[in-house]
């Protein structure tokens, strides 16, 4: 596989298409001395379909409060450079560089396989977190609409979700969100990791402005849907002076829990964000990832359960007490428990329910 020369693209997180760590062969490309200074054309994104056979997808983690999740994504046009989901881009082949914003998978039939796994005789009904691993509600939903009619799957049989995101599009969905949330089935989190809104550009450049983000958390509580706000990732020396600020803003608008993760750069993770440390923050750049192995052991990333989501070490002791002490000061309420008793199977095609008024 071909890498590319380290130019930033615009709109992409990515600078280039680092190596995929399964393929033995690989090549480097070098610098000939001949200037060019013009720059790369803009990468369009492809689709393609996602034949799985499953939807709701198990883990046993320690680290994560749910058991099961739906992606109806792989691969996110939001194009975070630091997404910890980018080395799961290498199982289907392609790079966890530029081939995750731009090559995606998505499962036309996602919410038909959910209603059969939710009709499925022993299920129990247990929160699904929707998004967890790409944003559910991407640029692409907005044609595709998958996750809108996952939703809908989950409205109709009364079962508990969870949502993360950072994208505004959550809004065209406030009617099934609120429907859910009557029934206390449903929370949702917003992820900022900055109010900075240059550094948004470069580090998050197809996601939702930060500003934009905050109106998101207006909205939803307005509509009555439990909302909190998911500091993620907080960089060491680059946005963590920004903690106690993002908390409070959020809570000013409307955000009842809170919740933060550090930075983690798992296998190719490491070498994107170090590229886009030289490319947009070199004089920052070595402090940056010297202030990152205060957290991790002297390493550049620590993937032990346990470890992996809030580091270890006094500078990680002390973001942890910023964080507790922020989120005390702003007075966040928590989300209550959802429910999982109102649950009901999904229904066959055509079967009618028992309880469902004459026509």
């Amino acid at each position: 596989m071909c890498s590319e020369l380290i130019m930033p693209r615009r709109g992409r997180g990515a600078a280039g298409n680092p190596r995929n760590r399964f393929h033995g062969v690989h090549s480097e490309a070098v610098d000939d001395g001949w200037e060019n200074n013009e720059a790369l054309p803009p990468l369009p994104t492809t689709l393609t379909v996602d034949h799985s056979r499953t939807v709701i997808a198990y883990n046993r983690s320690p680290d994560v409060p749910f058991d099961r999740s739906v992606n109806p994504y792989r691969g996110c046009e939001h194009g975070c450079v630091y997404c910890f989901a980018r080395p799961t881009h290498a199982y289907l082949d392609c790079s966890p560089g530029l081939d995750f914003e731009t090559r995606l998978f998505y499962k036309p039939d996602a919410a038909g396989v959910l209603s059969r796994e939710l009709a499925r005789p022993g299920y129990r009904a247990a929160p699904i977190a929707i998004g967890v691993n790409t944003d559910a509600w991407q640029p692409v939903e907005r044609r595709l609409g998958i996750t809108r009619q996952l939703l809908e799957v989950l409205a109709d049989c009364r079962h508990p979700c969870a949502a993360v995101t950072k994208s505004a599009l959550v809004e065209r969905d406030i009617d099934l969100l609120v429907r859910l949330a009557r029934l206390r089935l449903v929370n949702v989190m917003v992820s900022i990791t900055t109010l900075d809104r240059a550094l948004a550009r470069r580090m998050e450049p197809r996601a939702a402005a930060p500003q934009r983000r905050l109106e998101i958390i207006a909205r939803l509580a307005a509509a009555g849907v439990p909302v909190g706000v998911l500091v993620a990732p907080v960089i060491p020396v680059l946005t963590d002076p920004e903690l106690e600020a993002i908390l409070a803003a959020a809570r000013a608008a409307g955000a009842t829990a809170a919740g933060y993760l550090l930075l983690r750069l798992p296998h190719e993770v490491k070498t994107l964000f170090h590229e886009w440390l030289d490319a947009h923050y070199p004089l920052k750049a070595s402090h940056v990832m010297n202030a990152i192995r205060d957290t991790r052991g002297g390493r550049d990333n620590d993937p032990r359960f346990g470890q992996r989501q809030r580091g270890t070490g006094a500078r990680a002791e002390l973001i942890a007490d910023r964080f507790r002490l922020a989120c005390r000061r702003a007075a966040f309420p928590g989300h209550e428990s959802l429910e999982c008793a109102l649950f009901r199977p999904a229904r066959a095609a055509g079967q009618p329910d028992l309880f469902d008024a004459p026509a």
